[in-house]
């Protein structure tokens, strides 16, 4: 390993981070500038491009892209960022249908926090290891997922993390992941 891959172990890969309005301002900003550190080109996106979007502490942020506007093909990670955001994320038919077809081509989605609302809208966490914030337990147990409490949860190409604190694992993990995953075919 050379020394700038080891800097860069994402170096040539393409993330997105999904924020919907009442987002969790450093559940998005923390991975946006974790993976641009790691070498991948990243975008925020969300149900609309060009909108500017209020956190739940009044930071405000821009999508650049819309979901509907990305494939599959386009990414190499996905990232949901939690807070209020997914609530109205899970109703984007756009997003959900990106997020399946990531799932379709086995491509890494992470969500942390309220995050998780959207993979399970999606209808992709049956029989899947995951973890949330507690208030979504139930959702994700309804939606087929297999809870458990930890402070991040990678089942395949599925990587989930609780709450801000877990950021750090969620994110070496998520990094992992996407280094690791196999060309496509």
């Amino acid at each position: 390993m050379t020394h700038h891959e080891h800097d860069q172990p994402l170096a040539g890969k393409r993330a997105a981070v999904a924020v919907g309005p009442l987002y969790e301002e450093i559940e998005a900003l923390y991975p946006l500038y974790r993976l641009c550190e790691a070498g991948a080109t990243v975008e925020i996106i969300g149900s609309e491009a060009g909108a500017t979007l209020p956190g739940k502490r009044g930071d405000e942020i821009e999508t650049e892209r819309a979901a509907g506007e990305l494939a599959a093909g386009d990414l190499d990670l996905l990232v949901i960022a939690g807070g209020y955001g997914p609530d109205k994320l899970r109703m984007d038919e756009d997003l959900l249908g990106l997020v399946r077809d990531l799932q379709g081509q086995g491509k890494p989605i992470a969500f942390i926090c309220h995050g998780g609302w959207v993979p399970a809208s999606a209808g992709i966490v049956a029989g899947r290891r995951v973890t949330g914030n507690p208030a979504i337990e139930d959702d994700m147990r309804n939606a087929g997922g297999e809870w458990e409490d930890a402070e991040v949860v990678v089942d395949a190409n599925l990587i989930s993390s609780r709450k801000p604190d877990d950021l750090p694992a969620f994110m070496r993990a998520a990094i992992e992941v996407v280094a690791h995953a196999a060309a496509p075919a």
